[in-house]
């Protein structure tokens, strides 16, 4: 459908990418992975017309259509939600407006027999028929369904573009992609502004409906439930592994181990023949054995070993003052912005060392909660924060809020105090702002380099009450890791607003969730509740009561003693156990195969160019799973083999 082929790309003379070849497949779910900087969102670019390569070409199959969301875009302001929506069936209202035209002519002719009237009606039918293929009869409706699924209410639909905030235009924009339905859609962080539930309708349209798809997201959950091939840039290369991202962190490990091991055996070989050289360079009788080796070290082809992170984000909290038992407390609280009640009677409490999560569709109230809260923002009912207790608050917009017009380090010296004014180059250098990149001013940081300075402030003072609200942003896979891994850590309490599921999935123990004003309580972690929020959302069907069935033992018991089989039962039954044999044979020579060719892999991989290949490791793991196939599907002949012996006894 779409081939990539030797595709190089330069930035000032420097390769991004080199040489990168591979084939997007129709239905192919692809997730692009490797660190920041690597160039994904530079492939999706290219991949999508909109920046050339420096060599190499993208060819597309005649006919086939390629959608494009990038991570940044703008946005006309002039319309309304549904009028920019409707702007992906411009060709459907073509098509209505060419229809409404030949009406009006019919409508004003009278000849109705003559032959130019007939062509009217013709051209009238055929382009009805035309607008029935496009789907111009229903689009309306698709319209308003994609436009829910992805949160918004109806009476939006009317609302101008203008009064949205940017995370809710980029949404319209997406509605507008996927309505469009394209051969291959090219979605680069979709889910940066998403809720829960807009993302999970996401991974239910691309799962049903949506053709290729090549997406760039730090949304492990998302990734995993929607993609089922990786493509990893490394060392400005690609490596095509056709699992999806969990198994593909298994086996990049494992290929990343094998590596190191010819790496280690090559250095060894290669000291070897260096003190060789060294030791008999100047004896005439070793000489040939000499050049030997010269010869041999001219042609060794080094091993690569895939680049990894080595950076770490050592993400601790200072220890912290023991706050109240119960930090935050809620009576009837609730909150009206004019004639809008955003929140009514909240009641709920947090005890001391609760980590906790907010979620539910944006604009529900969750930021409106939290800046009751910080008390930013005047409310009705009671609400007590308990004694002691010491805030550390990660607003939404927090990195927008740093001055750009100052360095890495200037943003850091104008906060700390104390000692802490000696140890903030070691601060940044935890946080990957280490050496030069201390120095940059805050105006040329990207999304997440700006949302890990403003968390480096937040640590600046010891809190024993966190309140996160949408932290993730941005963070790619390593740093919300690190991050989870500290506030489990925390030994304060947390209030972490977030739709990341496989962020708050072991991290939380409440989930609030926000919907219609409301707030509801539920026990246990994020899976749990969105269980039950599921099973709760599902219709319910009246159970059927069946006779019931006397148990196999029971049976048995009750089964009258059997008798003699027949001479023809006699052959059926030889029959059935010949087959089972045959089958067992044949499981058994397939499992030996099939272990023979894991064998030569695994020889393979022990050499350097076979370690190079991914190839290799992607056959491996195919194979392992044949195998494990085999041994099972040898286990049941087995056994129907066991019971049929039983049976003719």
């Amino acid at each position: 459908m779409v081939s990539i082929e030797h595709l190089t790309i330069e930035f000032s003379a420097r390769p991004l990418l080199t040489d990168v070849s591979f084939v997007v497949n129709p239905k192919d779910r692809i997730a692009l992975v490797g660190k920041n900087g690597a160039g994904k969102s530079t492939l999706l670019k290219t991949i999508a017309g909109q920046q050339r390569p420096t060599s190499g070409v993208v060819a597309v199959q005649k006919g086939v259509t390629v959608g494009y969301l990038p991570q940044v875009m703008r946005l006309d302001d002039g319309r309304t939600v549904m009028q920019e929506a409707e702007t992906a069936f411009a060709d459907v209202r073509e098509q209505q407006e060419r229809i409404a035209a030949l009406q009006e002519q019919i409508a004003e002719r009278d000849d109705y027999e003559s032959d130019d009237y007939m062509q009217l009606l013709e051209a009238f039918t055929r382009e009805n028929d035309r607008l029935t293929v496009m789907g111009g009869q229903n689009y309306r409706a698709e319209l308003e369904r994609t436009l829910q699924g992805l949160g918004f209410r109806r009476e939006d639909f009317d609302r101008p573009t203008s009064e949205f905030s940017g995370g809710w235009r980029m949404r319209i924009e997406l509605a507008k992609l996927l309505l469009r339905q394209p051969d291959l859609l090219l979605l680069d962080e979709p889910t940066n502004h998403l809720d829960i539930g807009s993302i999970r309708w996401l991974e239910q349209f691309l799962a049903q409906r949506a053709g290729a798809v090549i997406l760039v997201s730090h949304d492990r959950a998302f990734v995993n439930n929607v993609t089922s091939r990786t493509i990893e840039i490394t060392c400005g290369r690609i490596n095509d592994y056709r699992v999806r991202y969990d198994e593909y962190v298994v086996l990049r490990e494992e290929r990343r181990a094998t590596q190191l091991r010819a790496y280690e055996n090559q250095q060894r070989e290669i000291a070897e023949a260096r003190d060789f050289i060294e030791r008999f360079r100047y004896k005439p009788t070793k000489s040939n054995q000499v050049q030997s080796r010269i010869r041999m070290l001219e042609k060794i082809v080094p091993v690569e070993i895939d680049e990894v992170d080595t950076s770490r984000l050592h993400l601790k909290f200072p220890p912290c003052e023991r706050s109240g038992d119960y930090p935050v407390l809620c009576d009837e609280v609730g909150k009206r912005y004019g004639d809008h009640q955003v929140l009514s009677g909240v009641n709920l409490t947090i005890r001391r060392g609760e980590k906790v999560a907010f979620v539910g569709n944006n604009g529900e109230g969750k930021s409106t909660l939290v800046k009751c809260i910080m008390d930013e923002i005047p409310f009705d009912g009671q609400l007590k924060v308990g004694h002691n207790v010491q805030i550390g608050y990660f607003a939404q917009n927090q990195a927008q809020l740093l001055d750009d017009g100052v360095t890495v380090f200037d943003t850091i010296d104008r906060v700390a105090r104390g000692d802490m004014r000696l140890k903030i180059r070691d601060l940044l250098g935890a946080f990957m702002f280490g050496g030069e990149a201390s120095d940059k001013l805050v105006r040329v940081l990207s999304g997440g380099e700006r949302s890990r300075l403003a968390m480096i402030r937040l640590l600046l003072e010891p809190v024993n009450f966190l309140i996160l609200d949408e932290p993730t942003n941005h963070l790619d896979m390593q740093s919300k890791d690190v991050l989870k891994q500290a506030i489990q850590q925390f030994d304060g309490t947390a209030i972490i607003v977030s739709h990341d599921r496989d962020f708050l999935d072991g991290l939380v123990e409440r989930v609030y969730e926000f919907a219609g004003g409301r707030v509801r309580e539920y026990i246990g972690g994020i899976y749990d509740y969105l269980s039950q929020t599921r099973d709760a959302s599902a219709p319910t069907t009246p159970s059927v009561q069946r006779p019931s069935q006397p148990t196999a033992t029971a049976a048995a018991a009750d089964e009258p003693a059997r008798a003699p089989l027949t001479y023809q039962e006699q052959k059926e039954q030889a029959k059935r156990v010949r087959r089972a044999q045959k089958a067992v044979a044949d499981s058994e020579v397939r499992i030996s195969t099939l272990e023979q060719q894991i064998a030569d892999i695994e020889q393979r991989l022990s050499t350097p160019e076979g370690a190079a290949d991914s190839t290799l490791f992607v056959r491996h793991s195919e194979l392992q799973r044949e195998l494990d196939e085999a041994m099972a599907e040898w286990e049941r002949s087995s056994e129907e083999l066991e019971l049929l012996k039983t049976n003719s006894q």
